[in-house]
């Protein structure tokens, strides 16, 4: 689930914090961002179980309708498809997600039912959950195919729910629309009779290693790279340069230097799309070419130290 990019994004937020905070301790600092990046799986699961919430609500209305004195036939015969989901029920079945929520706790919708009513109401008016219920066909690809359309259509893109989680966790808002997709590709990917599980969630020991040691390094060595970044900027006072992008800027310098097997590249090309993201709007343009200038400088210099071919 975790990608370098999504793994460069936390580094550099937690950077920003070190610098602004001026803080020293950074054992504390890069266990915290450990934390913060396993954080994500409480988010994935928290969409799943929203999920199952929302299938449990349907079916506390069937039985309310029932037990109506004027109940119709539809009210007496509902469609059971959405409560007889198969990929809903994956959800519900798996010990590995049903374990972990009550681990962590997070059982929060069910004190927090206004947004699976929300999510309800939403899906019972939209047009895939009226072909669905009204198919006379049942069958896995069936349901697994709704689910997706339900979660992409429904529930990923509702606003007051994004901003419920933002409220929860602050990090989360640039977690969501990877796990979104991660839930995406599980969903697809999920074969008749499987459960849901974790395994998408793991941080490989090697993407641990390149969080912690792009973040110590960084930190350690952003002093020296000043100077550099100053020769290269001459019309620029360095206070006038966006935080942001000096962090970007040595965040791609370290990859350069104590990086040896990550292209350059790769480098540049990460660092400006991250810039188009969370900087300013000409920030990209701005530190490409400073990059570009001290490649070229790191190449004459000898100071690159790649190992293997097209990595410069």
């Amino acid at each position: 689930m975790v990608n370098r990019r999504h793994i460069r994004i936390k580094v550099m937020q937690s950077i920003y914090a070190v610098l602004q905070s001026k803080s020293d301790d950074l054992p504390k600092e890069e266990k915290f961002l450990l934390f913060n990046i396993k954080k994500a799986t409480d988010l994935y699961v928290l969409q799943l179980l929203l999920m199952l919430e929302v299938r449990n609500l349907s079916l506390e209305h069937i039985e309310i309708k029932k037990k109506k004195y004027l109940a119709t036939d539809e009210d007496r015969n509902p469609s059971l498809k959405f409560i007889n989901n198969s990929v809903i029920n994956a959800i519900s079945e798996s010990p590995e997600i049903m374990e972990y929520a009550a681990k962590t706790k997070l059982m929060k919708w069910k004190d927090n039912r206004e947004y699976v009513r929300i999510i309800l109401d939403d899906m019972m008016q939209s047009e895939h959950y009226k072909a669905y219920t009204n198919s006379n066909t049942s069958n896995f690809s069936e349901d697994q195919t709704f689910v997706m359309d339900f979660f992409k259509k429904t529930l990923a893109p509702n606003e007051k729910l994004f901003d419920y989680y933002e409220s929860l966790n602050l990090s989360w808002v640039d977690d969501y629309p990877l796990i979104n997709t991660t839930i995406l590709k599980v969903i697809k990917q999920l074969k008749k009779g499987e459960f849901l599980s974790l395994k998408q969630l793991e941080v490989k020991k090697d993407d641990e290693e390149f969080l912690i040691d792009l973040f110590r390094k960084t930190v350690l060595h952003q002093h020296e790279f000043t100077p550099e970044i100053d020769d290269k900027t001459p019309n620029w006072d360095t206070e006038r340069i966006a935080d942001m992008d000096m962090i970007l800027i040595k965040m791609a310098l370290t990859e350069f230097l104590y990086f040896p097997s990550i292209p350059t590249k790769v480098t540049i090309n990460e660092y400006i799309e991250i810039a188009k993201d969370y900087s300013t709007r000409k920030s990209s343009y701005f530190i490409n070419g400073v990059l570009d200038k001290l490649l070229k400088d790191y190449n004459k210099s000898g100071r690159l130290n790649k190992i293997g071919r097209g990595l410069l």
